[in-house]
């Protein structure tokens, strides 16, 4: 399940025109979470629509098995779909049977928060609701390349957070995920290496600098049953307290994602407190 590999990769997109991408090297292996930065116009989505076999290479070759599932920079929501339809339709093209295409499509439209506009034709949603019907028809796939193109673009708080728990889930499975985001910070901690693009050239990128390397450490102290394997900011985990009780402590810029991970699973959170405190 998920891997993939890249050799010698380029990309133009007519004779004479300037290369794209140029000899890109990339070697994913399955539970990869992987950031691609660069600047505006650098090539990040022409390599995920490389990846996602939306564009064909010019050179080279993509090495990936299973299925691909893709959210654009751009959903074009003047189709002649609603909703509820759409996502369905999408589940059939990722190779869902019929029954399952229906029951993950209304899954995601509930977690979501648009059960009620599974009617509503695409072209009459809010810019929010389409980007939410973009996303949800690519994790509806439980693909084994997800690849996300500022997918957190237009999305509310709430629904950002619910993306940030399926990336990291479907990392978690064994897939592998793609992702470029303008938020250096997102999905930090759990991002297992980034990569630049410029000037055609792909290659290995530093990971993001603290918000503020002079916070003090977190400390959160949470009950639940279960904890995820994988949480933001790879927290430390002290053994569990006669209570039940498990203290995690995080570096401070990653305690937010942290806690909403927690709270996304059900966990109880009993007390948090800057290490100095």
């Amino acid at each position: 399940m998920g891997g993939l590999k890249l050799a010698g990769v380029g990309k133009q997109y007519r004779r004479g025109a300037p290369w794209v991408l140029r000899g890109a090297d990339l070697d994913v292996p399955a539970g990869a979470l992987v950031r691609i930065e660069g600047a505006n116009g650098s090539g990040k989505s022409t390599l995920l629509k490389l990846v996602g076999g939306i564009e064909p290479p010019s050179r080279g070759r993509i090495e990936l098995t299973g299925r691909r599932a893709y959210v654009p920079e751009r959903f074009p929501p003047a189709l002649p779909f609603d909703a509820g339809d759409y996502l369905r339709r999408l589940g059939r093209i990722h190779g869902l049977d019929a029954r399952t295409a229906a029951a993950r499509a209304d899954e995601w439209l509930d977690r979501f928060g648009i059960a009620d506009r599974a009617g509503t034709p695409l072209s009459r949603l809010s810019k929010g609701t389409c980007q939410k019907v973009a996303v949800a028809q690519a994790l509806l796939a439980e693909a084994d390349v997800l690849l996300l193109d500022e997918a957190w673009t237009g999305l509310d708080q709430d629904s950002r957070a619910l993306l940030d728990q399926a990336a990291a889930d479907r990392a978690a499975a064994g897939g592998t995920v793609l992702f470029v985001d303008h938020d250096l910070h997102r999905l930090a901690g759990l991002t297992t290496a980034a990569y630049r693009v410029q000037d055609g050239a792909l290659t290995p990128a530093q990971p993001a600098a603290p918000v503020d390397p002079d916070r003090p450490p977190v400390r959160i102290r949470v009950a639940a049953p279960e904890l995820p394997d994988r949480l933001p900011g790879d927290p430390k985990r002290a053994e569990p307290a006669p209570d039940g009780t498990v203290l995690l402590r995080v570096a401070a810029e990653h305690s937010d994602a942290l806690l909403r991970r927690l709270l996304a699973a059900d966990a109880h959170i009993v007390e948090v407190r800057g290490e100095d405190a």
